[in-house]
Order: C-alpha cells, then structure tokens, then sequence
C-alpha cells in the first residue's frame, strides 16, 4: 500500500455532549459515528483552507490596492478574520 494512502487509527476523546451529537448526526445518515467524526474533521480542514485561501487573496488585494477607503476597508476585514468581530 502507498504511504499516502495508508490510514492511520487515531483516538480521541469527546464530551459526552458531541458524543451524544455525533450519534444522532450517524443515526440520522445511517453511516457509523466513525465516518461522521471523520467526514466532519475532513470539512473543518477544506473550510480552514478556504479561509486561509480567502485571508490571502485578501492581503494580496490590499497590498496592490490604491484607494484609501479599499485600503482601510480590507484592513478593517482582514482584522475581524484574525481577531474576530
């Protein structure tokens, strides 16, 4: 088997709360917990990409930008994304 596509068994430890969530979510689909847990992960990894992608698409627009009120305006954005509202 290729190293890349080679799986890897991790464990991890949930709040009786997600746990509880993370049933229903596999109940409801009628797939196993596990696959929830991993489907789950695997879109928290593609949105993490998607806003460090949109966080430098950002910065690359404001440091070719000209316009005072576009300059402060995607300063004032790229603020609220790495410090929060």
């Amino acid at each position: 088997m290729a190293q890349s596509a080679r799986v890897v068994r991790q464990s991890v430890s949930l709040s009786p709360r997600t746990a509880r969530r993370i049933k229903s979510l596999a109940e409801r689909q009628r797939i196993s917990a596990s696959r929830v847990i991993v489907e789950l992960i695997e879109a928290g990894l593609e949105a993490r990409e998607r806003e460090k992608q949109v966080f430098f698409d950002l910065a690359e627009r404001l440091a070719h930008s000209s316009s005072a009120a576009e300059q402060k305006r995607l300063k004032e954005e790229l603020a609220r994304m790495t410090f929060g509202e």
